[in-house]
């Protein structure tokens, strides 16, 4: 798949300087953590297939990556091309049964999109600890999945559901909880700050 042509535009630039502009003055620009919880049982599960997967984090805890124009592209490029690329699909449509997360190969629920977004921006060089799986909730009420990409600009959310990457704040979703930075395998509560979440998803 080409290079989404805007990418090679002025455009790039422009959103790049209104990203330092906005987070100069959003609060918080960062999510809050509220210790630890469980892990979602599919997740739970892809880590016991393939445990190489959840280990801990070599920088866990350390700063946030700083965000440079090449970094904000390869964000936008990961997130636009694997949205086009995977169809969705349900799990049960799949694999036959209602939870599992894998690498998809030409279909993937959101957790699929998510794994497959995160190993390709690790492969580009961002740390686990900037690449978290975050699960949230829809304003329907309905789990749903998200790549939280740590920066020092804010926590920016890639989502199988739109090609335009925000900030998490931007959003319209509760966020529950996600991996922790310390340990891909572990997970940690998430304080919204904004609306409080009422019920809870099975992801």
């Amino acid at each position: 798949m080409t290079t989404i042509t805007f990418l090679k535009t002025g455009l790039l630039g422009i959103i790049f300087s209104a990203i330092t502009a906005y987070s100069a003055l959003a609060l918080p620009a960062n999510m809050t953590t509220d210790g630890a919880t469980n892990p979602p049982v599919g997740h739970y599960e892809f880590c016991r297939r393939l445990p190489q997967e959840c280990r801990a984090n070599p920088l866990g805890g350390s700063a946030p990556v700083t965000l440079t124009r090449e970094g904000w592209k390869k964000i936008l490029e990961v997130n636009y091309d694997v949205n086009e690329t995977i169809t969705p699909m349900t799990d049960m449509e799949i694999y036959g049964v209602e939870e599992y997360w894998a690498y998809p190969d030409k279909a993937g629920d959101c957790e699929d999109f998510v794994l497959l977004k995160r190993k390709r921006l690790m492969e580009a060089g961002f740390s686990p600890s900037d690449l978290l799986i975050t699960v949230v909730l829809q304003p329907n009420g309905e789990g749903h999945a998200v790549l939280t990409v740590r920066t020092d600009r804010g926590d920016f959310i890639l989502d199988n559901m739109r090609n335009k990457v925000l900030l998490w704040s931007e959003t319209e979703y509760t966020y529950l909880k996600r991996q922790s930075i310390e340990n891909a395998g572990r997970w940690v509560k998430l304080q919204d700050g904004r609306t409080v979440a009422v019920g809870s998803v099975s992801q």
